[in-house]
């Protein structure tokens, strides 16, 4: 049987003592959807799952998984599921020299779909240097050197008008690459 590892990214969890996810429920709501191999890192809501259908789609994984934490804690919590080949090419196409940079600095928003370029191409971005940002496959690279919590561009990137349409949720490159770590023990 052929298997394969994904990771979940919740969205808006555990933040100010608002949708209180505990980590070792949504491992029992994974592995009651079949998944094996369940996993949870930090208590931001990202858990590493293997499933059995290794043909599984990312997007139909994320909506079963939505559905199930809506039933079992009685609120929608938007997920986005990715393979651990997607977070390794997520790695390894980073416009950024991320082993020179602090992991709080660099940042990458998963999308549910490719952003529009031409919304992104509108922003100024010289207004807000030194922080940057880069368009890749279904995500958004951010650069700030001050960290997520006082950058400007940040705010503005995570505006809907932006990604309109797109579901997405951020994590500092830490979390990124123990993601990619943790899909890569499992496979």
């Amino acid at each position: 049987m052929t298997t394969r590892t994904y990771a979940a990214l919740l969205r808006g969890i555990n933040v100010g003592g608002h949708k209180k996810v505990p980590m070792a429920e949504l491992r029992q709501v994974l592995a009651g959807l079949g998944h094996t191999g369940v996993r949870t890192h930090l208590q931001s809501g990202n858990a590493v799952f293997t499933t059995a259908r290794a043909d599984a789609d990312p997007a139909a994984l994320a909506r079963v998984l939505e559905a199930a934490i809506e039933e079992h804690f009685g609120f929608r919590v938007p997920c986005l599921v990715v393979d651990g080949a997607h977070l390794r090419a997520v790695v390894a196409a980073c416009p950024f020299p991320a082993d020179t940079l602090e992991g709080r600095q660099l940042h990458v928003t998963f999308l549910s779909g490719q952003p529009d370029e031409e919304r992104f191409a509108a922003l100024d971005a010289q207004a807000f240097l030194p922080e940057e940002f880069r368009l890749g496959d279904r995500v958004v690279y951010l650069y700030a050197p001050e960290g997520l919590g006082r950058s400007k561009l940040g705010e503005v990137l995570a505006r809907p008008a932006l990604l309109k349409g797109l579901d997405a949720t951020s994590r500092n490159w830490n979390t990124v690459t123990k993601l990619v770590e943790l899909t890569q023990e499992e496979s």
